[in-house]
């Protein structure tokens, strides 16, 4: 891969992958919309790797509270708060592990990178969101957090592994429509993103282990640069979601799902 592809999908992943417009689903629009030949799955994986290190940087007292509930739950240390917290987290992310592992192990992944299904994707997600955005209340915080709500925007999540659905548009568009904060919605959206995304890491690095020397380095360097650019985005949400809806995100996802369809 040139370093200009590489970037290509560094910026696009660090940008799509913390706002609500599926990040997979622009990963691959890339090889559709330039001559470019398909990054694959392997480069999509290390790029949401490098996603996941700028959630664990931004968040990081959220990280080390849930930390804190980790080591609680096994009976190191005492602190009921986040141990409920991490627990909700853990039953939060175990449809996303289920569903995933079923379609890696079925080979079903690759079935899914199509501009069609992304493209539908986009604009049914997207008026779901707007829908939730604009009727669910706004009552709730993460520390709120119940088993019920922990398990319904886990669901969310796990329907995300279909490109162009978006794993922040479902979660949030979850969160949202149980009364959570656009604030709120969005840190539980990036948290609960922490053990799925490190799961599907852990099984690109079996891949990477059997890849070529150059296959290794372009994923290393799409990562790298992928945290830069998801760091920046992630800072600019958190704070535009404090004094704008997410309507911008629904009106671009339902543009870009009509020129998908009418273009391809």
């Amino acid at each position: 891969m040139t370093f200009f592809q590489l970037l290509l999908i560094a910026v696009v992943q660090g940008i799509t992958e913390f706002l609500p417009i599926s990040s997979s689903g622009h990963l691959i629009l890339i090889p559709f919309l330039t001559d470019f030949p398909d990054q694959g799955p392997m480069i999509d994986v290390a790029v949401h790797v490098g996603s996941l290190m700028a959630i664990v940087i931004y968040f990081w007292r959220d990280v080390l509270g849930l930390a804190r509930g980790g080591f609680a739950t096994i009976g190191l240390g005492n602190d009921p708060l986040q141990r409920r917290l991490f627990l909700w987290v853990v039953v939060g992310t175990i449809p996303a592990v289920a569903v995933g592992l079923f379609l890696k192990l079925g080979g079903y992944l690759d079935s899914f990178r199509s501009t069609d299904l992304v493209a539908v994707n986009l604009i049914v997600f997207g008026v779901l969101l707007g829908l939730a955005d604009r009727f669910g209340r706004q009552e709730r915080r993460y520390e709120d957090l119940t088993l019920r709500d922990a398990l319904l925007v886990g669901i969310a999540q796990a329907m995300a592994l279909i490109p162009g659905t978006s794993r922040s548009g479902a979660t949030m568009t979850a969160a949202r429509a149980l009364g959570y904060g656009r604030v709120e919605a969005a840190r539980f959206s990036f948290l609960l993103a922490i053990p799925a995304v490190t799961g599907a890491g852990l099984l690109a690095v079996l891949d990477l282990a059997e890849a070529s020397s150059q296959m290794q380095l372009d994923a290393l360097i799409a990562g790298v640069m992928t945290f830069v650019a998801a760091f920046a985005t992630m800072a600019f949400l958190m704070k535009f979601l404090q004094r704008a809806s997410m309507l911008v995100f629904v009106l671009y996802r339902i543009a870009m799902g009509c020129a998908l369809l009418y273009f391809f």
